[in-house]
């Protein structure tokens, strides 16, 4: 088993710098710390740096380092001793009924959040506009608690998916404050094929993406409310029309 001691060795370097987005798109890689997330990202794992050789997983290159060498990749404060390399698992592969797009959603913790109420609510592909944060920001990763090993993610430009999931006779939902329909009118209706479309923190979905939806709806809520947190309001719509 190859070790490696110093944290100024090349290798190191180089892992250290997926940390950063432009560095990860280069390479095509990315980090998961944790026995956890290492465990739930078997499928992409590529290698694992570990401290003891019991932690040792077959199949794949296995690296012995210092706990030095974990603080310095690590995102966290206390670190579990286990870091493994992955490649990066999204694609332009639009596949199943049931659809939630993400129209530039920008806090990590909601983007985490969303994919892993997308899991528990049987949507079979997440789509990002490129202007969403990294589904491989460190914080996204441990949020998701491993729901991003799980489901498909496609990455893209919104309005020429939504045509072609229309042409698939995808019904496009998406959310708004404005001209709406409540969702209490629709989550009775058997809609089985679907995309749930949600936007923004700030400014909401994108205009020109509300027009190409076939539904614009709201959450009937309390006045007093003006609006839901986006990973909120999303686990909403998904559990309403799941059932």
């Amino acid at each position: 088993m190859k070790k490696i001691e110093s944290v100024n060795n090349e290798y190191i370097k180089k892992l250290a710098k997926l940390k950063e987005k432009k560095y990860r798109d280069l390479e095509g890689k990315f980090l998961v710390e944790g026995y956890h997330l290492v465990n739930e990202a078997k499928e992409y794992l590529q290698e694992v740096l570990i401290i003891k050789e019991e932690d040792k997983i077959e199949g794949i290159n296995n690296i012995l380092v210092t706990e030095n060498i974990i603080e310095k990749l690590s995102s966290v404060k206390t670190p579990q001793k286990i870091i493994g390399v992955c490649k990066c698992i999204e694609n332009n592969v639009l596949k199943g009924d049931r659809y939630l797009i993400l129209d530039n959603i920008q806090d990590p913790g909601n983007l985490g959040t969303l994919i892993r109420s997308a899991l528990g609510f049987n949507i079979d592909t997440i789509v990002a506009s490129r202007d969403t944060v990294s589904i491989y920001n460190d914080k996204v990763i441990r949020s998701t608690q491993g729901a991003i090993f799980h489901i498909n993610y496609v990455l893209g430009d919104l309005e020429e998916i939504i045509k072609k999931l229309k042409e698939k006779h995808i019904t496009v939902i998406s959310t708004s404050l404005k001209s709406s329909v409540p969702l209490k009118e629709i989550k009775g209706k058997n809609i089985e094929k679907y995309a749930i479309v949600l936007g923004n923190e700030g400014n909401g979905v994108r205009e020109e993406i509300q027009k190409l939806a076939d539904i614009n709806v709201k959450i009937e809520m309390n006045e007093k409310l003006e609006s839901l947190n986006v990973s909120s309001a999303g686990a909403i719509i998904m559990y309403s029309l799941m059932k």
